[in-house]
Parts: structure tokens; sequence; C-alpha cells
């Protein structure tokens, strides 16, 4: 997806960048809702292209005021992305705080949205309020290659 350019609204304030990606899944949305709120199953794709095998972790309490903390390792660097859920429905959609410890003070905020297309499920994944253009790109990237491990585990 192209990247989307900074919006100034009505207040005068300049928008943060914002990512919105779609993915259409061979599973129904109970599946793939399992694979994001259950730690043994999203411990299976998170992370990105060469994730040190074995290193990732994960603590999940999928309610609304929830926390979860997922971690991996890779190139010898630990990575570790934490936050809170606001809002948890069930095999339809999950709203969640993130921020990486190494910059706590850069939270964004998540949307995944799971919608029933026949057999399988559309993903709509929202990240919004990113800290620049940088760090949305990065996640873009980041994102993308989760989705195809996403794509591969519930094949």
């Amino acid at each position: 997806m192209p990247a989307k350019p900074s919006v100034t609204s009505a207040t005068g304030t300049v928008a943060s960048p914002s990512l919105t990606i779609k993915r259409h899944l061979k599973a129904p949305p109970e599946k793939v809702y399992a694979a994001w709120t259950n730690p043994q199953n999203i411990v299976r794709w998170f992370g990105p292209p060469g994730v040190s095998a074995g290193s990732e972790r994960a603590t999940i309490d999928a309610r609304t005021g929830g926390s979860y903390r997922l971690s991996f390792d890779k190139d010898d660097e630990h990575y570790e992305v934490g936050g809170v859920y606001r809002e948890v429905v069930p095999y339809e959609r999950l709203v969640f705080t993130w921020a990486w410890h190494s910059t706590p003070e850069r939270e964004s905020l998540v949307t995944v949205s799971l919608k029933r297309e026949g057999e399988g499920t559309l993903l709509t994944l929202q990240h919004e309020q990113f800290v620049d253009q940088t760090a949305r790109d990065n996640h873009e990237r980041g994102w993308t290659g989760m989705f195809d491990n996403l794509q591969q585990y519930l094949a």
C-alpha cells in the first residue's frame, strides 16, 4: 500500500501516520481469533522472517483491560512489545495499545477486525498514532511479513 501523507485536521494539528492492511485468510474467524489470543498459537506465527527458532514468548490476557507481552530474538537482538486491550469482541475485534519495550513513550493503537467471508476470514488491521512516517513504514513491513507467517500457520 502506498504511504499516506500527513493530514492536517480541522483543528490545525498534523495527524499521525497510520496504516491499514487487509488479508483474506483460509480459516474461520474463530481460528484466526485463537491465533491472536492464545499464547501457544501466537508464538507460532508472530514475528518477522528470521526470528530465532524457539525464541518467541507470549503472555496474553485477552479481555478489556487485560494486557499482553510478546517477545522474540532476531539477529542477536531481543525485541519485546506489549500493551493493554481496550476492546475485545470474541471472533470479531481486538483493539489494543502497542509499545516496544525499547521505546515505551511511542505508544500506538492497533485494531484487528475479523469478518467471515464464506469459509474464510477477511482480517483488517489498522495501526494508528505512529510517531513518524519511518515508524509507520517499518511496521508495515513487519506486519506484512507476520501476515505471511499467519497465513502459513492457518493453512
